[in-house]
């Protein structure tokens, strides 16, 4: 079975940074993408960040120039770090990880709540 399992969420006044992280568990044939959405209350799940297996990303323009998304291979982990933190990047956080053969899996999600 593959497990997806992030950390790093948590309360952060706005203007502050945090670090999401998520490694994948399992055997895992063929990944292509590994990413981040976001659900706030409310509203629908939306993407947030993406990474190749090439390394190649891309961005909501909602986070861009503040995101960055990279992922380590090896580790079969990926990361979110984000800076300039504002209270409409609150939300729950789930990383995800997209086969070759369209198969999506995703994590349990990890909250974060942005405010003063």
């Amino acid at each position: 079975q593959v497990h997806l399992v992030e950390s790093g969420g948590g309360l952060v006044r706005p203007g502050g940074s945090l670090r999401l992280s998520c490694p994948v568990s399992g055997t895992i044939f063929s990944i292509n993408g590994m990413g981040w959405y976001r659900q706030a209350p409310g509203k629908e799940r939306e993407f947030v960040a993406v990474i190749s297996s090439l390394g190649s990303t891309h961005y909501a323009d909602s986070v861009k120039g503040r995101f960055t998304i990279n992922r380590d291979n090896a580790k079969n982990t990926v990361g979110l770090q984000m800076n300039s933190l504002k209270p409409e990047d609150t939300a729950v956080y789930y990383c995800n990880l997209h086969t070759v053969g369209s198969i999506d899996y995703w994590g349990q999600g990890t909250q974060v709540t942005v405010s003063s």
